[in-house]
């Protein structure tokens, strides 16, 4: 098992490393999907159906691997898609993401669940930054950040739509996983066996969900899995002309995340979205629905050039950001990848996944022949 960061060199390594790290419900809380996890694989397995076809002998001595996504400029084309619970990770949580993010130039998110608040990291970050909002029955939280938000200047805005029940995620379910973590007989030797981790749980800034402390106990004050947070918690009633309504109070770029079909890509444009996440949550709700990359086609031909697309979903590798990107992607944005990077080695983890995901992509782009992102296309690629 690796135990240094240098000793990482892909996402699989930064994922021993993690598992290293963390007790053990923590770790499957990140590695774990839903049900039996057969979408989760899918998600990476995808790109492995879909060949490149590389070019020689074009001038690519200066690559520029830069594309605008949700109104910014991002110097890389993938970015950090916000995720939850994060200084359960590592005791930085977002804010290890947020100046990896600087460093990169690109986008970062924070969640609705985020353990660092909006207006620390609107205060801290110029990079852009995105919101993951969560729709609660509570509509006084909802607007709360929403406004939190525009008051502190993030640039895009991305509703979770995928999200209307929780996932049935068996590992959460075996271990024990809560939020926060709750000590039981079954954790408790996880704990033990994991000292540096529990001593900064213990020993360092409480954990919290800002966004959530003034209005709900539940995740914080009372512990609770993440599935039965979201079934419990989240707005039921959510559809078409409550994400209308938001759009009205919210000027900037906004992205619906979960998007799968073309029906529903058409209906974002209706309502006024800047971008749609093709996502299906990493695998975490409905297992054997299609991955993102899968269905990336068929929703490029629908709706390209009226709504940004993002893949998000499986990314492992610099190629896989190419072959999204030559199918039709506007950007591509991942979990995972970034998260064992976290969980392994804090800020310098995460600046290290993505230095060598920049470094792929640009030697990627050299042996395929293509010197900027706009170059990029299905001629590149070939289905088996």
């Amino acid at each position: 098992m690796f135990k240094k960061l240098k000793n990482c060199h892909n996402t699989n390594d930064f994922r021993l490393l993690a598992k290293q790290n963390l007790p053990s419900p923590i770790f499957h809380y990140i590695d774990g999907a839903a049900d039996d996890e057969k979408t989760y694989v899918q998600n990476t397995q995808a790109f492995d159906r879909c060949d490149l076809v590389p070019s020689v002998l074009n001038s690519v001595s200066n690559i520029d691997t830069s594309t605008q996504i949700l109104g910014k400029k991002i110097d890389i084309p993938i970015f950090l898609s916000p995720t939850a619970l994060q200084r359960l990770f590592h005791h930085d949580g977002e804010r290890a993401v947020g100046e990896a993010a600087q460093d990169f130039n690109t986008y970062f998110g924070i969640s609705s669940l985020a353990t660092v608040s909006i207006e620390e990291v609107g205060k801290k970050f110029t990079c852009p930054k995105m919101f993951q909002l969560y729709v609660h029955k509570d509509k006084a939280l909802n607007e709360d950040m929403l406004q939190k938000c525009i008051d502190h200047d993030f640039d895009a805005l991305a509703i979770t739509v995928d999200t209307i029940v929780g996932g049935n995620r068996e590992r959460d379910l075996r271990t024990g996983f809560t939020s926060p973590p709750k000590l039981t007989l079954s954790s408790l030797f996880s704990f033990a066996m994991s000292p540096k981790w529990t001593m900064n749980y213990l020993g360092r800034e409480k954990f919290s969900l800002p966004q959530l402390d003034s209005h709900l106990n539940e995740g914080t004050k009372i512990a609770m899995s993440i599935g039965d947070y979201f079934t419990k918690m989240l707005d039921q009633e959510l559809n078409w002309k409550k994400i209308e309504e938001i759009k009205k109070h919210w000027a900037k770029p906004l992205c619906l995340k979960g998007i799968m079909s073309v029906d529903d890509a058409k209906k974002a444009i209706d309502v006024g979205a800047t971008a749609i996440m093709i996502s299906n949550h990493g695998g975490r709700q409905l297992d054997g629905s299609r991955s993102p990359f899968d269905q990336l086609e068929e929703i490029v031909d629908a709706v390209s050039g009226k709504i940004e697309i993002i893949c998000d979903g499986g990314i492992r590798r610099g190629t896989h950001v190419l072959k999204a990107l030559s199918l039709g992607a506007n950007a591509c944005s991942g979990g995972r990848f970034y998260l064992y990077s976290l969980a392994g080695a804090g800020s310098n983890g995460v600046k290290r996944a993505l230095n060598l995901m920049h470094d792929e992509i640009v030697r990627d782009m050299k042996l395929m022949g293509c010197s900027s992102i706009s170059e990029l296309s299905r001629k590149n690629l070939r289905f088996r």
